[in-house]
């Protein structure tokens, strides 16, 4: 059985509903952000990761009883699983860190370049040939990552190491997805990670654990619930229009974070912030028209890949 995040199914005729389903998505995955650092006012991220993960049981169970087919839990690539389980791991703690230290605006910019990351990576991973118009917009992308980062320039942090090293992880995960997905099942792809996270998680969470309130577990369950929805939102998006038209969506989070920023946070982004993402959205977007021409990529690793299904970054 394919996984949800490598599949090519046979897309209905929908006209905007693809995308529209995918603003969605995207939109209720900045929110599911928001809480998240909200959360990490109080509590420490692995904490949240950990009651994330645990609750996610009941729901993966839900959604593997809606399949009648028997499925092994035996993973049929169990190297490149385990990347793929690692790589889930840093991305999603990773990221959930970047959200409660740094401006929702500036850590989305790092993790936009995910997009650039997985072309770099599928040249090694898939045997992608990458052409000089895909490899200048690479080029562009990360000075645009620098430009947001600004290394030397006295504000980089922590913070911006996590954002970017969840950006890094996110993109060998999509990679590995990519080349693994239709060889291993739903729940072998989706049981892994969560297993790793509570047994991981849940032994790093003993020297920073802090008793949750029933509110405050109230919230990692809406937090869990919007990543459901959305993940599934996102997967009918892909069935319903071409990736092409989907893909671009994810960009559409620069808006909530600096709508959520400027609303929650008072945060307004900084003029390194927007000219950085200037780069890195367009040089994201400039590789997805290439993928989406015949001829130029064997593989579309960047097309294929649903940033945000699979994982938590």
């Amino acid at each position: 059985m394919p996984s949800p995040a490598d599949t090519d199914p046979v897309r209905l005729p929908s006209g905007p509903l693809g995308p529209v389903l995918a603003l969605m998505a995207f939109g209720l995955y900045a929110t599911h952000d928001v809480l998240i650092r909200i959360l990490g006012e109080t509590y420490n991220i692995v904490q949240i990761v950990f009651y994330m993960s645990l609750l996610g049981f009941p729901m993966l169970v839900l959604l593997q009883l809606r399949d009648p087919a028997p499925v092994s839990l035996r993973a049929n690539n169990p190297g490149l699983m385990a990347l793929r389980t690692t790589a889930v791991m840093i991305s999603g703690a990773a990221a959930f860190y970047a959200f409660t230290v740094l401006p929702l605006a500036q850590v989305y910019s790092v993790l936009f370049a995910t997009p650039l990351l997985i072309t770099l990576l599928a040249i090694p991973f898939l045997g992608e040939k990458v052409g000089i118009h895909r490899g200048l917009a690479v080029v562009v992308g990360l000075i645009g990552v620098l430009v947001v980062l600004r290394p030397g320039g006295g504000e980089f942090s922590l913070g911006h190491l996590a954002a970017l090293l969840a950006a890094v992880s996110a993109a060998v995960n999509s990679v590995v997805v990519r080349k693994i997905g239709r060889q291993e099942s739903n729940l072998v792809m989706l049981i892994y990670p969560l297993l790793a996270n509570v047994a991981v998680m849940g032994v790093a969470m003993i020297p920073v654990y802090v008793p949750m309130t029933l509110a405050d577990l109230g919230v990692v369950a809406v937090i869990a619930i919007l990543a459901l929805v959305a993940m599934n939102l996102s997967i009918a998006a892909y069935r319903l229009a071409d990736a092409a038209l989907v893909a671009p969506m994810q960009y559409s989070q620069i808006l909530w974070a600096t709508l959520y920023g400027a609303l929650l946070f008072n945060e307004t982004p900084t003029l390194f912030t927007a000219a950085g993402s200037v780069l890195i959205i367009g040089s994201g977007l400039y590789i997805l028209f290439r993928e989406s021409r015949r001829n130029v990529s064997a593989n579309t690793p960047v097309l294929r890949s649903r940033l945000r299904d699979g994982g938590q970054a």
